[in-house]
């Protein structure tokens, strides 16, 4: 069995080696080696500043943030302890205390 990646186009198993690109002989599609590998890489999320998250940190609010559903507001410098980072649109989960479990956007916290 091959250890070529199947055609993202069509799906087809039949796909070959040109050079540094895959190409898939029955929907003609051409795609680089290089966007396969990257495809399997972890997700990086980074903080307002740059810095790389990881699951497990302590993050700082950099902004006051309307809890949706409720009249409360989450103040600037609120410390969160022990996140865990998600996917999709707010990338951190994590529990604040006097609040309970919330989601956050990496863009609103720096790593503390």
């Amino acid at each position: 069995m091959s250890s070529l990646p199947k055609c993202p186009q069509c799906g087809s198993e039949y796909t070959y080696e040109d050079g540094s690109m895959y190409v898939c002989p029955e929907c003609a599609h051409e795609w680089p080696q290089l966007a396969a590998e990257t495809t399997d890489q972890a997700r990086v999320v980074k903080d307002a500043y740059g810095n790389v998250l990881a699951d497990g940190d302590s993050v700082t609010l950099i902004k006051d943030l309307k809890v949706k559903g409720s009249s409360s507001v989450l103040k600037v410098g609120t410390k969160v302890k022990s996140i865990r980072l998600v996917e999709g649109d707010h990338d951190i989960d994590c529990r604040i205390d006097g609040f309970g479990a919330m989601q956050l956007k990496s863009e609103f916290v720096k790593k503390a």
